[in-house]
């Protein structure tokens, strides 16, 4: 298990909090938890569905998110988690949505999301194996969108390396499991 820190990217009223967690990996499941705390009611957060669904556009609110790819391999995936329960998960062939798609091999993402009034929690454990073989080593890119009350927006990753807030930067996935 690997623990991690998000940082944001640098703005004007970024919300006081704090987004760490823990990603485990066991052969082709992979693990994430996202923990947020701080002043968490400043936050906005989508309202519930009532059920789970695939959409699209879920980071133009508050959303969770993580990138995975093989090392010297342009192609990679990236996994969208709402608070509202709503996902999705892409596959892109390179940078930037080359070639983007819905991930067909993800039906469904079980995640589970709990506020309490400490704390965010985004709990998820997916089985990786139609994407990959337990033996090929990952590089992971973790991320958060958070929009507050007052429609403010940061950007939250393991890393920027860019002039710009940018997930997909090969560069932010840092972590190797």
């Amino acid at each position: 298990m690997q623990t991690f820190n998000l940082i944001p990217y640098l703005a004007d009223n970024l919300p006081q909090i704090q987004i760490t967690g823990e990603i485990e990996r066991m052969e082709t499941q992979l693990s994430i938890r996202y923990v947020v705390t701080g002043k968490i009611d400043s936050l906005l957060l989508p309202a519930l569905s009532n059920s789970a669904a695939r959409k699209h556009d879920l980071w133009k609110a508050t959303c969770f998110e993580f990138f995975l790819a093989f090392k010297d391999q342009p192609a990679y995936w990236e996994f969208n988690m709402s608070p509202s329960r709503d996902w999705n998960v892409y596959a892109m062939d390179a940078y930037r949505q080359i070639n983007m798609r819905e991930e067909s091999a993800f039906p469904q993402l079980p995640f589970n999301f709990q506020k309490t009034d400490r704390e965010l929690r985004l709990d998820i454990s997916v089985d990786l194996s139609a994407i990959l073989h337990a033996s090929q080593q990952l590089h992971v890119g973790i991320t958060a969108i958070l929009q507050t009350a007052n429609e403010n927006e940061s950007y939250w990753a393991l890393a920027h390396p860019g002039a710009q807030a940018d997930f997909h930067l090969r560069e932010s996935f840092t972590l190797q499991v």
